[in-house]
């Protein structure tokens, strides 16, 4: 069995291994990918491995190297579960590997839970793998891509209205270009009353790509931010980058009424937040929206909504995404290297097929 590794210090750095298979223990199961996504979120999940505990999912048993978590399809190739046929498939949380033994446990509701022992505490969003019926494998593919950014876009934009916009007058998205903000930008531009103008930072070299999505009102590039109105404003962070973050807040100062931090696409520009004008910037966890989304609503409506919201935005992407298949585990290396550095092209949505 294959995989890569990451330098938890150093997330530019890997190492492609083969390691023997694990024989299963009782109520296990054995499952062998077929494909998986890699996007700028898979860099986000390494820069933040310590800090939100993405690290912890896929022990690797060497100190100083990690699994980053990917999504994808896997099919059941061996178990010892009852809750678990063989011949399954699977599309869930995976490590960028060839395979992954889990502890499946039937969570009552269509879906199957990996109970193993160190997932326990860990966020039911991410233990959660859900049965594929039917389909091809180019719905796989952008399922894979686009469900996990479009649901986090989707909950920002709820959580956003959750809290009446903080009553900002404009939403500036951090890495406009990014999937999850050019999602956000679309699911916030849906409403036909709206109290708000929407506003992508993005770099000189994506503007153009922003401005053709059609869903800002204004586009502006990084060494922009002195251009934005001085109005009661929310900041979306999708970047990182804590220049930017520095001059956004002493732009805006006061007029900044939330300051959100979601993603890390320029993690290598990233540093512990110093004293900034107005108000600290708070982490947003996708996850804390759902499971507050469930006590409001009950169990499934959310997840619902999710669905319907990233399928809306997922059904016009070819207009915007190109599909991009690499063969093998080898193939993850490169691009994932390019996404850490930057260099990825935002309009690519990169596969790889096992």
């Amino acid at each position: 069995m294959h995989r890569l590794l990451v330098d938890h210090r150093n997330i530019t750095q890997t190492k492609l291994e083969e390691v023997a298979p694990v024989p299963l223990s009782d109520g296990q199961a054995r499952l062998k990918l077929e494909s998986f996504a890699l996007t700028a979120n898979n860099v986000t999940y390494a820069a933040s491995g310590f800090a939100i505990g993405y690290w912890k999912f896929f022990p690797t048993g060497q100190d100083g190297l990690g699994l980053v978590p990917v999504w994808g399809v896997a099919e059941v190739a061996e178990s010892a579960s009852d809750d678990l046929a063989v011949g399954t498939r699977l599309y869930g949380y995976y490590p960028m590997a060839e395979e992954l033994v889990i502890t499946p446990k039937a969570d009552g509701h269509g879906s199957i839970l990996d109970a193993a022992p160190h997932r326990k505490d860990l966020p039911l969003i991410y233990n959660q793998y859900v049965p594929v019926h039917g389909g091809t494998a180019e719905q796989d593919y952008l399922r894979a891509i686009l469900q996990p950014l479009l649901a986090t876009s989707y909950l920002l934009f709820d959580w956003l209205m959750d809290n009446d916009w903080f009553g900002a007058e404009q939403i500036i998205i951090g890495s406009a270009s990014s999937k999850t903000g050019l999602g956000l930008c679309k699911y916030l531009a849906e409403p036909e009353k709206r109290p708000y103008k929407i506003v992508g930072l993005t770099s000189e070299r994506n503007r153009a790509f922003v401005e053709g999505l059609g869903a800002c009102d204004q586009v502006l590039s990084y060494d922009e931010v002195s251009h934005l109105a001085q109005v009661p404003s929310v900041y979306v962070d999708m970047a990182g980058n804590t220049e930017v973050k520095a001059a956004l807040h002493s732009h805006l100062a006061d007029h900044l009424r939330h300051s959100a931090a979601v993603g890390l696409s320029h993690w290598d520009k990233f540093e512990q937040t110093q004293d900034l004008a107005g108000p600290k910037p708070a982490f947003f966890f996708a996850p804390a929206q759902v499971a507050k989304r469930r006590e409001d609503w009950g169990p499934g409506k959310i997840e619902q909504q999710i669905t319907q919201a990233w399928k809306r935005i997922a059904a016009d992407a070819s207009g915007w995404l190109n599909v991009m298949v690499h063969d093998g585990i080898a193939a993850s290396d490169a691009v994932y290297k390019s996404l850490a550095d930057g260099t990825a092209n935002p309009r690519d949505g990169h596969i790889i097929r096992l």
